[in-house]
């Protein structure tokens, strides 16, 4: 309702302003572009320098309060400083601060030398301690990131109310962003970039500079696979590395490492991947010790401390403790691939790059720095040649220089007169008159202008070196060197090919031995063995509840099980309990975790999908088909098929045909019956085809039942036998029709 508005004493209602409809494209591009945009390019993506904006501001600030040298300072005093440039809160710098220093150990190099408690990266339960108890400084290897930032190697631009200037970029000698990891999710995309050995980058960079056109597998020899703080083994598949390598987006799939002690008979784990962390990877082993999925392990304890990382699985006598790793390298994070997306910021442009290209990147980046500061340099020697060259001039005559200065009646006129006398410029005159009179003399002068010739061949030099890209590239290459010899570290993360990795099969380590398999119109599936069905055979069953499925198989046989749903799930048959015949049985729509109501109608043992065998399927509206077995074999281990026949009438019986055609009684809801071979049904090679009308029903009236095993349910099948379909069904003989009612359909 609009509100009132008083006018001459009087409420009257106020006119509301017309709302005007705006189209959702301009909504988006005037509302939410700017702010999508804002997120991309100036709070998640990294740059070309290999940092955030987050990241750029705290080190900038700890540069400028000198903390490259003397002692540390309070946390707490950083986060401040850093809010000058930073306009957010002070939890979410020092997060920041936190991941660079050395002692959360997120970094090969780490960028903060750091004293108090900081947690740790491969825990999520180890917190840092807040910023006023802890102290930080910017660690020695920092300084290589502020080289030249002095020299106007990149550009300045002011901060968020103009009180200060802080860099675009920071010119970082060597290629950062390959070497410090870096996450961030925007708006529409992520950044996931991992860890590269230092000396390894640099020794790539080295490569590329040399030879441009370096290829892929050059690169990989020199670089052959990231290298995680955490350590771990990397799995290395090439195929897989040079795909990353090429696109900037793949897995890095990492395991970790571990030793058995036979004396208190468990296992260390040591080294975990770099993508998890140690709680993560205890909550899955307590789970499947709860569930009692994991008998091998009797308890599973942290103890981390000051020596390091240490996980620790206490194991059952007798228990192997490699093909037990094997199992928890498939089923939980103890193996882990880190997904790597290589989006970065080139001039403000979002691009997911691979490996070669954010290494020319940079070097075009680096290029520039370096030419900027050489031109710094090149413009600083200058003047100072300018300036040596106007004092050259006074050696000639010091005593006119003195008698100048003394004649000269006003201060104002000293400069002029100077540039008279000498015929210098006024910022020769200038650096003449700042020499003190100590150094008025012939040995000072001709110290400093002997400097002349050295500053012309160091002029000539950074000219020579401007104008030569070679020489340019030599220089950065010789930086990489010199960071390559101070810095460099070996490899944390140990390399194995993916030929070596063994990998768990868990059939291979199932208890074998034969059983018995009964399931239940109810979806009840038991699986006994034939020393406890000796025992007792009598079934307990729920009420109404029949056995519709018995057959013998192994422990490891693969199970099949059709829902009225159209759909398949497959298991083992060492995923069910042995049970008793006494007992109920698994509940078969939990344990394979069906959907709502779902239950299966039909299960197949094997795990071969022959071409000479097919599924017959008929449904209740007096359709059948018969569809290749072939038709539900799956390139790989899938635990759910889906579209695995007809659902537009519900299926009524499932059988599986071999090379021979058998007979199948078709039972409908008004009594009658047909008895039809199974070579009269068509094969269709679409799943979920409905195939064709078996019998023909009266409206009103379906298909209740189908029988294969129909010789010892009636008196006689002469009466019912047809030839052809659709076949017409005859009424059941009255015998037949009592035997019928005492069978409880499902």
């Amino acid at each position: 309702m609009a509100k009132k508005k008083k006018t001459d004493g009087k409420l009257v209602p106020a006119v509301s302003a017309p709302v005007k409809d705006q189209p959702i494209t301009e909504t988006i591009e005037t509302n939410y572009m700017p702010y999508a945009m804002s997120v991309i390019v100036s709070r998640a993506i990294p740059e070309i320098d290999g940092f955030k904006p987050s990241h750029r501001k705290l080190l900038y600030t700890m540069y400028r309060m000198g903390l490259l040298t003397g002692q540390r300072t309070k946390s707490a005093n950083v986060v401040g400083q850093t809010m000058k440039l930073n306009p957010h809160g002070d939890a979410a710098i020092y997060d920041t601060m936190v991941r660079l220093t050395r002692g959360n150990a997120s970094l090969l190099h780490p960028l903060i030398d750091s004293k108090g408690s900081f947690g740790k990266q491969y825990s999520s339960g180890m917190v840092c301690a807040a910023s006023r108890y802890t102290e930080v400084k910017l660690d020695r290897f920092a300084a290589e990131l502020f080289t030249g930032i002095d020299k106007n190697a990149v550009d300045m631009v002011d901060n968020y109310d103009g009180t200060m200037k802080e860099p675009v970029l920071l010119p970082t000698c060597f290629p950062n962003i390959l070497v410090t990891p870096n996450f961030g999710i925007a708006v529409g995309m992520a950044s996931k970039i991992c860890p590269f050995n230092l000396a390894e980058v640099c020794d790539a960079t080295v490569a590329l500079l040399r030879n441009p056109k370096l290829t892929t597998d050059q690169l990989l020899d020199i670089m052959p696979a990231p290298d995680f703080p955490g350590g771990g083994y990397i799995i290395y598949d090439r195929d897989v590395m040079r795909q990353v390598y090429e696109t900037g987006a793949g897995p890095v799939r990492i395991r970790s490492k571990y030793v058995y002690d036979p004396k208190a008979n468990c296992i260390d784990i040591l080294e975990i991947p770099y993508s998890t962390t140690i709680e993560a990877i205890i909550d899955q082993i307590t789970k499947m010790i709860r569930d009692n999925s994991l008998r091998d392990v009797t308890d599973v304890r942290d103890e981390i401390d000051k020596e390091g990382f240490k996980l620790t699985l206490d194991l059952r006598r007798g228990t192997d403790p490699d093909a037990l790793m094997l199992r928890l390298f498939k089923e939980t994070k103890l193996e882990d691939p880190f997904p790597c997306n290589f989006n970065v910021l080139i001039d403000s442009v979002p691009k997911q790059l691979g490996v070669a290209e954010i290494l020319g990147e940079w070097i075009r980046f680096r290029s520039g720095c370096l030419r900027r500061e050489l031109g710094f340099d090149l413009e600083r020697k200058k003047e100072k040649l300018h300036l040596l060259l106007g004092l050259g001039r006074i050696l000639l005559d010091i005593d006119k220089a003195i008698k100048i200065i003394r004649g000269t009646e006003k201060d104002a006129d000293v400069v002029p007169n100077l540039c008279e006398g000498f015929r210098i410029d006024r910022a020769q005159a200038e650096f003449i008159c700042e020499i003190r009179l100590r150094n008025l003399n012939r040995e000072y002068i001709i110290n400093r202008v002997n400097e002349i010739e050295s500053l012309r061949a160091e002029i000539a030099d950074i000219e020579a070196t401007l104008g030569d890209e070679i020489r340019l590239k030599r220089l950065i290459a010789a930086q990489l060197h010199e960071i390559k010899k101070k810095y460099g570290q070996p490899r944390r993360s140990e390399i194995k090919d993916v030929s070596e990795i063994l990998v768990y099969r868990k059939e291979e380590h199932i208890e074998n031995y034969p059983a018995h398999y009964f399931l239940t119109a109810h979806g009840y599936f038991k699986k006994i063995t034939d020393k406890s069905l000796r025992g007792n055979d009598i079934h307990t069953l729920k009420d109404e509840d029949v056995i519709i499925s018995e057959f013998d198989a192994e422990n490891v046989s693969e199970l099949s099980f059709f829902t009225d749903r159209g759909r398949v799930y497959r298991c083992r048959g060492a995923d069910f309990p042995t049970c008793k015949a006494s007992e109920l049985g698994e509940f078969v729509p939990v344990l394979l975790k069906f959907e709502d109501g779902e239950k299966p109608v039909y299960v197949r043992c094997g795990s071969d999908w022959p071409d000479d065998r097919r599924m017959v399927f008929i449904f209740a509206n007096g359709k059948g088909v018969k569809i290749p077995l072939s038709a539900y074999r799956t390139s790989g281990p899938r635990r759910k098929l889906t579209g695995a026949f007809s659902t537009v009438s519900p299926v009524v019986a499932i059988f599986e045909e071999g090379k021979k055609p058998f007979d199948v009684m078709l039972v409908t809801s008004n009594d009658r019956a047909a008895v039809i071979s199974t070579s009269l049904i068509p094969e269709k090679s679409t799943r979920t085809s409905q195939g064709l009308t078996l019998v023909t029903l009266k409206k009103g009236t379906e298909i209740r039942s189908a029988f294969s095993d129909f010789e010892d349910r009636f008196e006689s099948t002469k009466g019912y036998k047809k030839l052809k379909i659709p076949a017409s069904t005859t009424l059941l003989a009255e015998k037949d029709m009592e035997k019928m009612q005492l069978r409880i359909d499902f």
